[in-house]
């Protein structure tokens, strides 16, 4: 018969989880991926090589645990649902929680630590790429596609209406912050630029306004 672990135990197990990633996405970005093995991890993160090679077997598998935690915002998990029916609405609760994501610690090193990498390790642009990056960006284009079906926007290409909204926002968030360390724009600047590709994003593809 099994036995489900008690509260305490997987209370423990979680906590050991995320010394392990944090340990990990900080030898990674000091050390680089061939430089760091799972034994650094275990020290840094002070647990013992079983309990690591328990829950991560091996580094490729640790690293890609960092990237989809990386993409997940702490606060929905994977029930992030933005509001349908307003075209508005939804996009700003979708670039909210965008830019949530895009400033979180440890987002801006993890990409550092897939461009330096990618040379020698190719898989770990692939593993960002379609663990992180490519889960949220369809989960955008399904949103554009239910309001593409409701009649609230019209979109030839949900795929490219996607890539241009979010490309709004990360073109000032983030990308500059991979070149300039202390690239940190206040919430204010932030809001701002969201609402105007909201209303960019309004203005070429809803309906609102549309007269027949």
């Amino acid at each position: 018969m099994t036995t489900e672990p008690s509260p305490y135990h997987r209370r423990v197990a979680e906590q050991k989880r995320a010394a392990i990633i944090e340990a990990a996405t900080r030898l990674f970005l000091d050390a680089g991926y061939a430089g760091t093995s799972l034994a650094k991890v275990a020290e840094a993160a002070g647990v013992s090589k079983a309990t690591l090679f328990k829950q991560f077997p091996t580094k490729a598998a640790l690293f890609d645990a960092i990237v989809t935690e990386s993409w997940t915002v702490e606060d929905d998990g994977d029930d992030f649902r933005p509001p349908t029916g307003d075209l508005r609405a939804g996009l700003t609760a979708i670039g909210r929680r965008y830019v949530t994501l895009l400033t979180r610690p440890g987002m801006a090193a993890l990409f550092r630590i897939v461009i330096a990498e990618l040379p020698r390790f190719p898989e770990l642009g692939k593993a960002h790429f379609e663990r992180g990056k490519m889960p949220y960006f369809d989960s955008v284009r399904r949103y554009l596609d239910t309001e593409n079906a409701l009649g609230t926007a019209k979109l030839d290409d949900t795929e490219l209406a996607a890539t241009q909204f979010l490309g709004m926002i990360a073109n000032y968030v983030f990308w500059p912050r991979m070149l300039l360390i202390d690239w940190s724009p206040d919430d204010a600047s932030i809001a701002h630029v969201v609402d105007e590709a909201v209303l960019m994003m309004e203005a070429r593809y809803g309906t609102a306004n549309t007269t027949n």
